[in-house]
């Protein structure tokens, strides 16, 4: 999806947003945390988010239940991204729907573009995990610590690396 992330009323949205941001991080009060989560297009129950959340609009976050989000975590919501039952967000872990062109010339045009990201239930992403734009994570998979994920990830299983690669299939 193309985008114009400049326009005035997406620069003042993220503003706003970035507001709320600012002052949970400042302040991870149970107040705080409502207002983060009221910017959610959904958020179940049990969401626990730790100080140092950042996205860009929240509207297109959408939480379900039991999740867990560690500090400094970073969501570039241009596109949507849903999170399912019971994952395990870890600590630096970026989340970015928001692409650029690589053409120069295109660049030029300030155009952005958005793919969703799909976390589906019981998902772990380990410590300062990159998940890049148009990724779908599935159920039961485990993305060790430091792998940025380019491509989607099967259930029940274990990537690491940059890129990140199936190291191996996960059983009971």
């Amino acid at each position: 999806m193309k985008f114009n992330s400049i326009s005035k009323e997406l620069i003042a949205q993220r503003k706003r947003t970035h507001e709320i941001c600012r002052q949970f991080s400042r302040s991870p009060s149970h107040g705080n945390l409502r207002r983060l989560q009221a910017l959610f297009a959904a958020c179940g129950n049990d969401v626990f988010i730790e100080q140092g959340f950042y996205c860009d609009y929240g509207e297109r976050i959408s939480l379900a239940e039991r999740v867990y989000i560690n500090m400094n975590a970073t969501f570039l919501d241009g596109g949507h991204i849903s999170i399912g039952d019971d994952c395990l967000i870890g600590p630096n872990v970026q989340l970015l729907t928001v692409n650029h062109a690589t053409r120069p010339s295109e660049r030029l045009k300030k155009a952005s573009y958005a793919e969703d990201i799909c976390i589906e239930k019981n998902v772990w992403l380990g410590g300062g995990v990159i998940v890049l734009p148009g990724v779908t994570i599935g159920t039961g998979a485990v993305i060790a610590a430091g792998s940025v994920v380019a491509g989607n990830v099967d259930k029940n299983s274990l990537y690491a690396g940059n890129p990140a690669k199936k190291i191996r299939a996960l059983k009971d």
